[in-house]
């Protein structure tokens, strides 16, 4: 199903601090700001000219300021949906005026409309993601796998959502499936438009717990919030059956307060936002398993099936963590396929500046 704003939406006024997620690393983010007798807010709704702000017990319609506008020098440095910011309202202005934007503690972002090289955020400070994806004959392995990339740089942690349960004749081999490639994540499986199996998503919805749901267009996001919310807050619309895609309509990302005391956000659909780029210095953080990789008995060893594999023996041993080594392979995954990609961009500036040979793994040295 794919969603639009519900109209009228209702957003309660008499939300809290912490019930907006304010803790005390973000009441010492913002000493500086308190001192200088700025108050502070949450983004609940991005309007494009302005912001709607949550703030203690109430919100606000709140502009840029002057300084701010004038200091920002990419698209990432305006507020997004989830920031936290600091604000000033002077007597007798219509809005109040955002003057900064706290450090994020996760964000997800995608390409400037017009820009490929600029990066936009367009949600901040996500505790959980809900990772979205359908049991339907459009369901991808990979695709699973390059959400789980997107929401390991976001820094928000991951919860895989098996939807269309119905949809799928056996849904415990996708389950294993799945679980092969994310031992550590959670997994859960439902059917969102029967209520089955969306009970347990409400324990990340605690007071003060921000979620986003991600993924493509026709999931079923949509009717999961709806399903945890008790009621419908956002409208959904029709899959098409010659390819079980939807069409995703909102035309404003907000944050959602929810009964279970938490906030929920849906996004358009991952189509829209940007897998990170990522290069070879990123496996420098992941020197302990390209030590081990020179022990393996292959050079090309991809680590997974290939006998005498020193990595997997370590893992096998407990010496290193299955968690970290999902990571790495995530990560060279995504590596190999931007360097697949690379000569269709420009494959003389490609092969005109090579990666560092030190940080390279094994199995891509040929």
């Amino acid at each position: 199903m794919t969603s639009v704003l519900a109209p009228p939406l209702d957003i309660p006024d008499r939300l809290s601090l912490a019930a907006l997620g304010w803790d005390e690393g973000w009441a010492e983010a913002f000493a500086p700001f308190a001192a200088r007798g700025l108050q502070p807010g949450r983004v609940a709704i991005d309007l494009r000219k302005g912001y709607r702000l949550y703030i203690d017990g109430g919100s606000v319609y709140a502009e840029l300021a002057g300084k701010f506008r004038h200091a920002a020098r990419r698209a990432s440095d305006y507020p997004a949906v989830g920031d936290w910011v600091a604000y000033s309202a002077p007597a007798g202005a219509e809005l109040a005026q955002v003057v900064a934007v706290l450090p994020r503690r996760s964000q997800f972002r995608r390409r400037a409309a017009g820009d490929e090289h600029e990066e936009q955020v367009v949600a901040a400070n996500i505790d959980t993601v809900f990772l979205v994806t359908a049991l339907d004959p459009t369901f991808s392995l990979r695709r699973v796998e390059r959400y789980l990339l997107l929401a390991g740089e976001s820094g928000a942690r991951p919860v895989l959502v098996l939807n269309k349960a119905d949809l799928c004749p056996d849904p415990e081999a996708r389950v294993a499936e799945v679980r092969a490639i994310a031992p550590e994540v959670p997994i859960h499986v439902l059917v969102a438009s029967r209520g089955e199996g969306v009970a347990p998503l409400a324990a990340y919805l605690g007071p003060g717990q921000t979620v986003a749901l991600l993924g493509q267009s026709g999931a079923g996001k949509s009717t999961i919030i709806n399903a945890l919310a008790g009621r419908e807050i956002v409208k959904t619309g029709a899959v098409r059956e010659r390819d079980f895609r939807g069409r995703h309509t909102t035309t404003q990302r907000m944050l959602l307060p929810m009964p279970q005391g938490g906030l929920i956000m849906d996004t358009p659909g991952l189509r829209q936002l940007q897998f990170p780029e990522v290069s070879e210095s990123d496996l420098a953080a992941f020197a302990d398993i390209q030590a081990l990789a020179e022990e393996c008995y292959f050079s090309n060893c991809t680590h997974l099936t290939e006998p005498d594999c020193a990595v997997r023996a370590a893992v096998d041993a407990g010496k290193l963590s299955p968690a970290r080594l999902e990571s790495y392979l995530r990560l060279v995954a995504a590596l190999r396929e931007q360097q697949a990609r690379a000569p269709k961009r420009g494959a003389e500036r490609t092969r005109a500046r090579p990666g560092p040979r030190s940080l390279r793994p094994r199995y891509l040295r040929r």
